[in-house]
This record gives structure tokens, C-alpha cells and sequence, in this order.
């Protein structure tokens, strides 16, 4: 397409979309908000869209003029509304997890190739100048090979109502909030394929699990993962080489619009402390998503992401059942 700004078309008008992918599309350079299809139109109309809105998910396909379409649906209506959007020839960013299983997303990745659509999951932390920096210093050698990672992401306050709470919606702390701690073991590690050695799950009345912890292998790394949606809110991403360490002391998950850090010890230049500058990584992957749209320059995550996480995640969930 040509230099102009990429029209976005939204379809659900929830919290995130409201709070966080709402105000990225305005903020973007190269980006608009087009279209928001909602049930609420009222809701549908507050994210300030400059076309039209739709009481019904599926006038959106239609409309010529959205180019890419965000997703922000509960976790079990992301598969059929990304592969209708790509049929209809949207690009689709699509909330995390892309899918619930490894049959969905590749229905959703051939679907995306079938249309020469970009498929894209939203693990907004991965555009952070603070994770590039991590993943630059793990590439470069600096800290060894990584023979460890501990990453954990806890969180409190869900409404009792919340979808989370219930299996029929995709719910539960492993494909919520598992999903971030276990994209980090994969570009800590540069390996997507796990041997589980132990997993524990605490489930809900309604067999969700309100709190999963697994210690898995990726190649030559432990790795020591945990999630709960019940406890006090905390978040960690340690990665263990064998010529150095890498922290990421505070919110190494929701770090956006204020300072982060991150902490090296490496046998070649001894211990520091890197600061980063306030940002907004949602602006910063509607951006990029936008750009390679264009066919410009742009960062994505790697193709095989979601799939690659999701093999690890039916292996936790398969190890806590056994």
C-alpha cells in the first residue's frame, strides 16, 4: 500500500481496547483509528474512531475503509473473528493468546497465508526498547548461554464477572498471563521446544486455574515459571547465563509511560544498571505493525511465536492433568 496512514478498525470496545490500543492508534505516527464495531455503541464511539461504528462485529469485514483490524474479544472468539477478518482481507492484530490450542492457531496461521494478510499476536512487552535490549544482549554472547530463567507474572483484583473465571471463555491465569512468562523463556533461550518436568495447577470451582507453576526445559535452559490471577500483584524475569546475569527488577510485563530498568553482571564488564526512558509499547507495535503494512522496515516477532507457545502451554496444561 502506499505511505498513508493505515486505517484501524477495532472490533470489541472493552477495557484494553479502551485504555491501552485506543489511545496507541491515536498516538501512532502512521496510524488512525477508522472504525470501532462494538455492541455498545455508545462504548464503540468513546474510542473516537474518525468513520463510522458498527453494532454488529461483522460490518466491520466489510468496510473498505479499514485496512488492518485489532481484536480485543475474549480468549475462545479469537479464532473465528481473526480468520473472517482475514478472509476479508484485514490484517488482524489479535489479543494474546492468538488461540487455545495448536489446532486453532494454525487454522488462523493458514488462513492469514491463504490471504496475504499479516497475523499478528499482541504480546505488546516484546516491542519495549527494554526487552530489545535484553534479547540484543543475550544474541551478542555477553552473558554465556542461558542455562536458566525464572519469570512470574501475578496479579490481583479481577472482577468477580470476569470472562478469566470461566473455561467456556478461555479463561485462567496460564493463557492470560502464563503466556508473557513463557515468550520470555523462548527469546531468553531462542528454543520453542519444551520438556515439561513438573506442573501444578489451583483451579476455581469452575476449573480454571487461578494459579499455574511449571519448571520446564528450552535447550540447555531450566526454566521456572509462575502465574496466579488470586495473589498480591508482582511481576520477574531473571535469565541466568553461564558468564553473566540479566534482571528485570519491576513489571518486566506492564513497564509503559514510566522509567524501567534492567540489571547486567557479565565476566566481561563486571555489574550496571541500564535506564530506559518512559514509552509506550502499544504505541510502539501499532506502529510497527503499521509500517510493515506499508512494506517498510518494521519489527515483528517472529512468525512462529504463537505457535511455539501454545505447544509449550498444551504441555504444562497436559502435565497438570496427568
Amino acid at each position: 500500500m502506499t505511505n498513508r496512514d493505515v486505517r484501524w478498525g477495532f472490533i470489541g470496545a472493552g477495557n484494553i481496547a479502551r485504555t491501552a490500543l485506543a489511545p496507541a492508534v491515536h498516538a501512532a505516527t502512521g496510524a488512525a483509528l477508522q472504525s470501532v464495531a462494538a455492541r455498545d455503541l455508545d462504548r464503540a464511539r468513546s474510542l473516537g474512531p474518525a468513520g463510522v461504528t458498527h453494532e454488529y462485529y461483522a460490518g466491520i469485514l466489510t468496510d473498505p475503509d479499514v485496512d488492518a483490524i485489532y481484536i480485543s474479544l475474549p480468549n475462545d472468539a479469537h479464532v473465528d473473528w481473526s480468520v473472517l477478518a482475514l478472509e476479508a482481507g484485514k490484517h488482524v492484530l489479535c489479543e494474546k493468546p492468538l488461540g487455545l490450542s495448536s489446532a486453532e492457531i494454525a487454522r488462523m496461521r493458514a488462513a492469514g497465508d491463504s490471504s496475504g494478510r499479516l497475523l499478528v499476536e499482541a504480546t505488546w512487552n516484546r516491542w519495549h526498547p527494554r526487552t530489545r535490549r535484553v534479547e540484543a544482549i543475550i544474541r551478542s554472547g555477553l552473558i554465556g548461554t542461558v542455562v536458566g530463567v525464572k519469570a512470574g507474572f501475578l496479579i490481583s483484583g479481577v472482577p468477580a464477572d470476569n470472562y478469566r473465571y470461566r473455561p467456556e471463555f478461555g479463561g485462567g491465569a496460564l493463557y492470560d498471563l502464563g503466556c508473557y512468562a513463557i515468550v520470555a523463556s523462548m527469546w531468553a533461550t531462542g528454543s520453542g521446544d519444551a520438556v515439561v518436568e513438573s506442573a501444578a495447577v489451583r483451579p476455581n470451582e469452575h476449573g480454571v486455574d487461578l494459579e499455574t507453576t511449571a519448571t520446564y526445559r528450552l535447550g540447555d535452559a531450566v526454566v521456572e515459571l509462575e502465574c496466579a490471577m488470586d495473589r498480591d500483584a508482582s511481576q520477574w524475569l531473571s535469565i541466568v547465563g553461564t558468564e553473566g546475569t540479566i534482571d528485570l527488577p519491576e513489571d518486566f510485563v506492564t513497564s509503559r509511560n514510566s522509567p524501567s530498568t534492567l540489571a547486567v553482571a557479565a565476566a566481561a564488564w563486571g555489574s550496571r544498571i541500564e535506564h530506559f526512558a518512559p514509552c509506550d509499547p502499544y504505541t510502539l507495535m501499532v506502529e510497527n505493525m503499521s509500517a510493515a503494512i506499508r512494506g517498510e522496515a518494521a519489527y515483528l516477532p517472529p512468525a512462529t511465536q504463537s505457535a511455539d507457545m501454545m505447544r509449550i502451554t498444551e504441555a504444562i496444561i497436559e502435565a497438570t492433568s496427568a
